[in-house]
């Protein structure tokens, strides 16, 4: 039996969520300090605002991933809705429409299909595995349906300036007439991310909705005894889940200036890779959004330090596999103390 002064120290004790998160910071610390060894140009302002860009389609998915992921749930869609949400803002703007309404109907898309997947969840009482794996293929066929499996271009300059605009960006004409770039600026994808990030901590953390989703991946049956509408809380998150992949495919879109119904490929299993580095557990009720973060980072700064060193894609695969599956394992640890 603990006595006194051991429940006095144990209060003092990092959560496992804690840990976790913690150990995921060092570990991404650590990446920067060796990449900063085999790269002079790794700590470069430019490469910093380059990892910021590249992360942010990844890490918006992974916030849309956490929730979904702390109800105990999965969400295989993301990458299809992705390009199916693009594909939607690509032909309203070749329709006439203005290129932000149009980027809003793409992020509603997305949407759509999220609550699609809650619904056949809840309703049909089919595994979220398998309802969202339908709900992948669904999407990209219909992506590649309404395209001919061609891209969309010719969207006209405004549609890039969300994926390539930045904010505080200096320029100095020097005195033979040449721009130079004294700051590169902010992008505005990472801003969008920043704002996203601390609404979806905000609302995980402060609102009713978010202690529902807690709630239902700790003890579904608990949560349901205790008044939780089970069904709605799912459903919301899978819906957030699906506006966030819309949102990511606005982001990326406007970072080609082309819709590609073939983009985001793959995209789901990065996003659950940085959801569960950042500590989600898969099986449900243990997650945060900053914890997804810094995962996401990881992965960036994994991809980004690689391709300075000259490491293949294949190579780069692999190795974010391996991560993955220690991550896994420390979360099964974990959940077995």
């Amino acid at each position: 039996m603990a006595t006194g002064s051991d429940k006095a120290r144990l209060r003092f004790l990092p959560s496992g969520s804690a840990l976790h998160k913690l150990s995921a910071l060092l570990t991404l610390a650590l990446l920067i300090v060796v990449f900063s060894f085999t790269s002079s140009a790794f700590l470069s302002v430019n490469n910093g605002l380059t990892i910021l860009l590249q992360t942010s389609v990844i890490a918006l998915l992974a916030i849309g991933m956490t929730m979904v992921i702390i109800t105990g749930g999965i969400d295989l869609s993301v990458g299809s809705v992705l390009a199916l949400a693009g594909v939607v803002a690509g032909l309203s703007i070749r329709a006439g429409l203005p290129v932000y309404p149009a980027m809003g109907l793409g992020v509603l898309a997305g949407a759509a299909c999220g609550c699609v997947n809650g619904l056949v969840i809840t309703k049909m009482r089919i595994t979220p595995f398998v309802a969202t794996l339908g709900m992948m293929l669904i999407a990209r066929g219909l992506a590649l349906q309404l395209t001919g499996a061609a891209p969309i271009s010719r969207l006209g300059s405004a549609f890039g300036t969300l994926g390539n605009g930045t904010l505080f960006r200096i320029v100095e004409m020097q005195e033979n007439g040449f721009p130079r770039v004294i700051f590169p600026g902010i992008p505005y994808p990472a801003i969008l991310l920043l704002v996203m990030a601390l609404l979806g901590a905000y609302i995980l953390k402060k609102r009713q909705i978010g202690r529902h989703i807690f709630a239902v991946g700790s003890n579904e049956e608990a949560a349901r005894l205790s008044g939780v509408n089970v069904d709605r809380t799912k459903i919301w998150a899978y819906t957030a889940s699906g506006a966030l992949a819309g949102l990511a495919g606005m982001v990326l879109m406007s970072r080609l200036v082309t819709v590609q119904p073939n983009e985001g490929v793959m995209y789901e299993l990065d996003a659950i890779a940085a959801s569960v580095i950042g500590g989600s557990s898969l099986m449900g009720g243990t997650g945060s959004i900053s914890g997804s973060m810094i995962g996401a980072f990881i992965i960036g700064v994994l991809r980004n330090g690689l391709n300075m060193a000259g490491t293949s894609a294949f190579i780069q695969q692999i190795i974010i596999g391996i991560v993955v599956i220690v991550a896994v394992y420390i979360d099964q640890i974990r959940n077995k103390t």
